[in-house]
């Protein structure tokens, strides 16, 4: 019997509450396909930082890159300092395991409300690179006057050091700088158009802002040109983050893969969460497709819902389903999505943000049963 070794982190606010249902309807899959899950939970977040300083060690870190997945509740905690934790935590995850692709799915189920009158068949896929551009988290501040500053830049394809000289008049800066590599960009894309062709889709879309941004994403387009070409029945197309925005909205039901730039990325998957029926819908994941790849819902980890029992799960049991797809356990994958949507287009057992009364722990349970139909 295959058994799988994946990390839990809960994390912080409803983060617990909600990766409890996602374990549960794991597990229930798990049994009904035949396979089993060993949970080895840590314990970082909000509480662990503040008892004790630690945000997450090396040594867990080495721990974690031996695993088979992780999944993670929601990051964030007011009575900690902003972004710490996210930064602390998520993103040197990301780093470490080298999780350069996230993956979002934007995937308008049966039975959701959509906010937009008349969207048509929605369903595709943003893929946006996870460790690169603006989100490289390098930049500082200069006062009046001259000053010498070092940044520096450790992936694993490379690394670069800027030695800035810096003459400031007039008034204080601040400055961020984005990075983006020829590896970097070529493997996002060309994960872009794998998909394009596992899914059997025809169209890629690549987003940027080359009219403005033209020594970054210029050569973004460089690359995404130079990798469309092994893939000739492909359809190819650009658009600018302000107009795919534009897009998004008037006629979501023309987009299939959607690859783009880091941050551009993490603007236009909320608005395709809200175009899904809100950010409880929307799961997320971040992959390392020869390595240890973590799954987790977009939202936060809404403190002020903390021990409730009414967060919607959905996104965190979804994510869980990325998480099955990603490590070959593809019809598990499909059944708990299916059973998601059969769940909601009953509409009997819905969390509030979703015009019900259900519990967090009801909508686990009532997946978990659903499932048994499809077996």
């Amino acid at each position: 019997m295959t058994r799988y070794r994946i990390g839990l982190i809960p994390g912080d606010g409803i983060g617990p509450e909600i990766i409890d249902e996602g374990v549960k309807v794991l597990d229930r899959v798990s049994e009904l396909e035949g396979f089993d899950i060993d949970w080895i939970s840590y314990p970082y977040g909000a509480d662990h930082y503040l008892e004790t300083g630690e945000l997450l060690p090396e040594s867990a870190l080495k721990e974690m890159s031996g695993l088979d997945s992780i999944y993670l509740g929601a990051l964030g905690d007011p009575r900690c300092e902003p972004g710490i934790l996210e930064k602390g935590i998520l993103l040197n995850l990301r780093f470490y395991l080298d999780q350069f692709v996230n993956l979002r799915p934007i995937k308008l189920l049966e039975g959701v409300s959509c906010p937009l009158r008349d969207p048509g068949v929605v369903d595709f896929t943003v893929v946006r690179e996870n460790t690169e551009d603006f989100y490289v988290g390098i930049g500082n501040r200069a006062s009046v006057g001259k000053s010498r500053q070092h940044l520096e830049v450790l992936r694993s394809l490379y690394s670069v050091k800027f030695g800035l000289d810096v003459e400031v008049d007039g008034s204080e800066i601040a400055y961020q700088v984005g990075v983006m590599s020829r590896k970097g960009a070529e493997r996002i894309i060309r994960y872009a158009f794998d998909l394009a062709v596992r899914k059997e889709q025809e169209r890629v879309t690549a987003v940027d802002k080359a009219n403005v941004l033209t020594s970054i994403y210029g050569f973004w387009r460089e690359v995404f040109n130079s990798v469309a070409a092994d893939y000739p029945s492909i359809e190819t197309e650009f658009n600018f983050v302000d107009a795919i925005t534009m897009w998004f909205v008037k006629k979501p039901s023309w987009y299939q893969v959607v690859v783009t730039p880091n941050m551009f990325g993490d603007i236009i998957t909320d608005l395709g969460a809200m175009i899904q029926g809100g950010l409880g819908l929307a799961p997320g994941g971040n992959i390392n497709p020869d390595g240890v790849s973590m799954f987790e819902p977009i939202h936060g980890s809404a403190p002020k819902y903390k021990g409730m029992n009414r967060a919607n799960p959905i996104a965190t049991i979804w994510a869980g389903a990325l998480l099955l797809e990603e490590l070959g356990e593809v019809e598990a994958s499909k059944n708990v999505v299916s059973s998601i949507e059969s769940l909601l287009k009953e509409g009997k057992t819905l969390t509030k943000d979703l015009g019900g009364s259900a519990t967090t722990s009801d909508l686990g349970d009532a997946i978990s049963r659903k499932l048994d139909e499809f077996y």
